[in-house]
């Protein structure tokens, strides 16, 4: 069995938001799988996905200082400037992390550890809403 849909994350602001429950609120069909692949990309430059852990939320906000450190805003040497500041340094995280995930699904359900959830991460001070499209195939259970 195969099912793709496409829809809308709301606009959020800069920072790690954990998503999980609203990209599966977004495929019911999942529940009827007893195994599978959900492959969930993200249509944008400027925003990644990640999975990581989903209990303490000061890990996002660790990881929002952690990647505004790594790749700052306005270094003298960029070019790609007329979108602001935030623009390039989004675009290099979205590279670094990436904008698609591969998860397992075992009796209807993520086949995600104890502490994980997927993170959307959102790079820009105004990224405004996010497509996304996730991809399922698996085989229904009895």
């Amino acid at each position: 069995m195969w099912i793709q849909k496409e829809f809308h994350l709301k606009a959020r602001p800069r920072g790690f938001h954990l998503v999980t429950d609203e990209i599966v609120h977004q495929v019911p069909g999942l529940s009827g799988l007893r195994v599978g692949i959900m492959h969930v990309f993200l249509k944008h430059t400027s925003a990644s996905l990640t999975i990581n852990e989903n209990a303490d939320s000061s890990v996002r906000d660790d990881f929002e200082n952690y990647f505004n450190r790594l790749v700052p805003e306005d270094e003298p040497y960029y070019t790609h400037t007329y979108e602001g500041s935030d623009d390039l340094p989004a675009h290099f995280k979205n590279s670094i992390l990436g904008c698609a995930l591969t998860i397992p699904i075992t009796d209807g359900s993520l086949n995600l550890g104890t502490w994980q959830g997927i993170y959307l991460c959102e790079h820009r001070n105004h990224g405004g809403p996010r497509t996304i499209v996730v991809t399922v195939q698996g085989e229904a259970g009895d």
